[in-house]
C-alpha cells in the first residue's frame, strides 16, 4: 500500500484497486482509521481524537489531490505524494 504523506507520526496510505467509498488509511502507532475522502468521517477503526483532527485538517486542505490519487490507484496508476501538514 502506497504511503502517500507522513507528518507529526501519522502516516496516510491508499491501495491500489481499494473498494468504495473513496477513502485512504490513516495510521498512528498501533491505531489505524479508513476516513471517506469526500464526507471527511471515519468510516472504519479509530486514532486518538488529537490525531483525527490532524488528519482531517489535513485532508481538508488536500481533498482534491486525494480524489486525483484514488483515481490514479483505481486505474492501476503510480500514486502523487502529497505535502504534509506543518
Amino acid at each position: 500500500m502506497p504511503e502517500i504523506s507522513r507528518f507529526f507520526g501519522i502516516v496516510i496510505k491508499m491501495f491500489f484497486d481499494d473498494h468504495n467509498p473513496p477513502h485512504f488509511h490513516a495510521e498512528y502507532g498501533g491505531d489505524l482509521a479508513l476516513i471517506d475522502i469526500r464526507s471527511l468521517a471515519v468510516f472504519s477503526g479509530r486514532l486518538p481524537p488529537r490525531v483525527i483532527g490532524l488528519v482531517i485538517e489535513w485532508a481538508t486542505l488536500h481533498q482534491r489531490e486525494l480524489l486525483a490519487d484514488w483515481d490514479r490507484a483505481r486505474a492501476q496508476e503510480e500514486l502523487q505524494k502529497i505535502a504534509p501538514l506543518e
